[in-house]
């Protein structure tokens, strides 16, 4: 096992064409059978009937209020932890895990025990037609059992591939997908819980991942610990957490917010148009799994040499990282387009799914491309903490651009409206984060030392 020290000259030395690839892969596995399990799931429960189906656009808004907590603390405490090890406090680093972690479960248990009081009414303001509904309650209940542990669970992943370990990361997550897709065929058909079991499956999964990854901070395996005594809520460490990790918890409210209204416009054309667009959501995950992995795979070694100051190798990491993504997500679009119904009949094989599903994913693999800069954009203003740039850029794919287009769209072009309506916010959003991503460019050539990294002396255990 690389020792701490080991991991840190790597992440300050090795060239960023071979590091961010080691980095990235196990993300990008990660991502890409976490996203295989999703489009399974979703496979599986569309056995049960196109309402069915529909309900997991409805539960896929709930695990997005779970993930918003949980990326805010996780990419929070990430961006510190990275930043202060590659100044060499691992005393700090050690606050800022702790303190996520245990604020990571306990916004998740509140998050769960309001949503089963108010179930019902829950799952109608998420999209729930009168039709779908016993279907989302029945699947919900269970996602709210699990919440608390899938909330801290995107806290430990984040700390990991922050601190250059994204392979732990990926045995935790990867095992979790796994039990996931084997008990749902188990639960869901051969002991006939229908979409009860799809959510027992999950909240199982759920479980067996919070284990593992809790597992990968003991023995002396990482840097970053969780002790209750080390948690600290003075503003240079929770608010330094909080402002940092709003993005994250903007970018996942707005990631909450958008399928509820997207759910709503399209319940206008009935349940197989929320079907059509929920397959389409699922898949769009799927082929931008690449590119943000590799995304995810360049935020620690930003972090990293932005704490040691090194600007020009943060710059070096973030080109690379820019133009392999790119090229990796056409890859993935490139057949999506042009096998786009027949990838949506392989979820549900009804015409009128089909009809709204194909058309929406055409439009969506034509500028799931803009999406990656974008999208990396957003992370290295995250990674190097400057939180007021991140929370702006990561509201508006899914939130400032994409909200008024499904609103409007759909009034002037109906169907097509809701189908247009990603793709029109991923092309807004890619014009107006480039301004951004360039100022940064030219300011950091001009002045090396805009950002002070942090002295090795700064210590944050208080």
């Amino acid at each position: 096992m690389e020792d701490n020290g080991s991991r840190r000259q790597k992440m300050l030395e090795a060239p960023v064409s071979r590091l961010i690839p080691a980095l990235a892969a196990p993300t990008v596995a990660s991502m890409l059978v976490t996203n295989l399990y999703n489009a399974g799931d979703a496979w599986f429960v569309s056995r049960l009937g196109t309402s069915a189906s529909g309900a997991v656009g409805i539960v896929f808004a709930l695990m997005a209020v779970f993930q918003a907590f949980g990326f805010m603390f996780g990419h929070g405490a990430g961006s510190n932890v990275s930043r202060r090890l590659g100044a060499g406090d691992v005393a700090g680093a050690r606050v800022f895990a702790s303190t996520s972690f245990f604020c990571a479960l306990g916004a998740g248990a509140a998050v769960s025990i309001v949503g089963l009081l108010f179930l019902e009414p829950l799952a109608r303001a998420f999209g729930s037609t009168d039709t779908i509904l016993p279907h989302a309650v029945r699947y919900m209940r269970w996602i709210l059992v699990s919440g608390p542990m899938f909330t801290a669970s995107c806290v430990m992943n984040n700390i990991l591939r922050y601190e250059g370990r994204a392979s732990l990361a990926m045995a935790g997550l990867l095992s979790g997908s796994v039990l996931n897709l084997a008990l749902d065929p188990i639960l869901m058909f051969g002991l006939g819980l229908g979409t009860s079991g799809a959510g027992l499956a999950t909240a199982i999964a759920q479980t067996a991942s919070f284990a593992i990854l809790l597992s990968m901070f003991r023995g002396g395996r990482t840097s970053s610990v969780f002790r209750p005594r080390l948690v600290s809520l003075r503003r240079r460490v929770a608010g330094s957490i909080l402002v940092v990790g709003s993005p994250s918890l903007l970018r996942n409210v707005c990631g909450a917010v958008a399928p509820v209204l997207l759910n709503h416009q399209a319940a206008a054309w009935g349940d197989a148009a929320i079907a059509a667009m929920s397959i389409v959501g699922r898949v769009g995950f799927l082929v931008s799994a690449v590119s943000i992995g590799i995304g995810q795979g360049f935020q620690p070694v930003a972090g990293f040499n932005w704490g040691a100051g090194l600007r020009g190798r943060v710059r070096a990491a973030l080109r690379f990282t820019i133009a392999t993504g790119c090229v990796m997500a056409a890859l993935f679009a490139i057949p999506c387009s042009l096998c786009a119904s027949h990838v949506v009949a392989w979820f549900r094989d009804d015409p009128a799914v089909v009809a709204v599903g194909a058309t929406a994913l055409r439009w969506q693999a034509l500028t799931i491309v803009l999406n990656h800069p974008t999208v990396c954009t957003n992370m290295l203003f995250q990674a190097l903490g400057l939180g007021g740039r991140a929370a702006l850029l990561s509201t508006m794919r899914s939130g400032l651009f994409f909200f008024p287009a499904i609103i409007l769209l759909p009034r002037s072009f109906g169907v097509l409206g809701v189908e247009l309506a990603q793709p029109v916010a991923d092309v807004v959003s890619f014009a107006v984060s480039m301004p951004f991503l360039l100022h940064w460019w030219r300011r950091s050539k001009r002045e090396q030392h805009l950002f002070p990294s942090f002295s090795s002396s700064q210590s944050y255990s208080g």
